[in-house]
């Protein structure tokens, strides 16, 4: 794949989309701490996997519009905030996810008249997830649809043979509805639909949705994934505008 630039990136926070106002990403990091081990008979450092952490550090521009920046970032949620950083809308582009505390919306007038906000977001409990993004960036159905599907890959080892041993995570943010109710959920085959019918991912459903929400969900972390997934809406609505993003996972992971 050829080298890419960061045009065209997504921000989404609590279901809200913020992209037009924000000018920077500064930090999508994160990983287990690295504890010291090293004993005296050795001769270089050791380390193990400690406490997983993340962080999503973000520059905004002072917008006071509804549902803009200003509104949405400066009333410094005491909770949990579900953010989600797409690069590129691109069906199946890579996406980082996190369920964090946002720990400051900190101000700056330049010399030159701008007034920018620096926002550092720290995860809570799950650390920063990469996946890939199983909407084109943002998705408006009129009617429950089944979407277009995701090559997810290889899977585990050692067979390699699509599928992934060890559940998923996936991430949604609803930014408009009108109707009743909104059903979001997961579905996988092993051929994109081939002879292996679509099914849905068991623990692969998001709760009903009926308003702007945001949410992060998980299966069992020892549930086998196929290779191909999609995103279908069922319900009682004339339009819904949502984005999601999974982490399929070929290794175990424990939070």
């Amino acid at each position: 794949m050829a080298k890419q630039s960061g045009l065209g990136d997504n921000l989404y926070v609590a279901g809200y989309d913020l992209s037009g106002d924000i000018s920077s990403i500064g930090n999508v990091g994160g990983g287990p701490a690295a504890l010291d081990v090293t004993g005296i008979d050795k001769s270089a450092m050791e380390r193990i996997g400690g406490i997983k952490d993340g962080r999503l550090q973000f520059a905004s521009f002072f917008n006071k519009g509804t549902d803009r920046a200003h509104p949405r970032l400066s009333a410094l949620p005491i909770g949990d905030v579900v953010a989600s950083y797409f690069r590129g809308i691109t069906l199946g582009g890579p996406s980082a996810n996190i369920v964090a505390k946002q720990l400051n919306y900190d101000g700056t007038r330049g010399d030159s008249g701008e007034f920018t906000f620096s926002i550092d977001a720290q995860a809570n409990g799950y650390g920063v997830e990469w996946g890939r993004s199983l909407t084109a960036g943002k998705r408006t159905d009129t009617t429950g649809t089944n979407g277009l599907s995701v090559d997810f890959g290889a899977g585990s080892p050692p067979l390699f043979d699509g599928n992934a041993l060890f559940g998923l995570q996936a991430y949604l943010h609803v930014f408009a509805f009108t109707g009743t109710s909104l059903t979001v959920k997961l579905q996988q085959s092993s051929d994109n639909g081939g002879t292996d019918a679509w099914a849905d991912v068991t623990g692969g459903t998001f709760t009903a949705a009926t308003g702007v929400t945001s949410e992060r969900i998980a299966t069992s972390g020892s549930q086998t994934v196929k290779r191909y997934l999609r995103v279908v809406t069922t319900g009682t609505f004339t339009s819904a505008t949502f984005a999601v993003s999974v982490v399929r996972n070929d290794t175990a992971v424990v939070f």
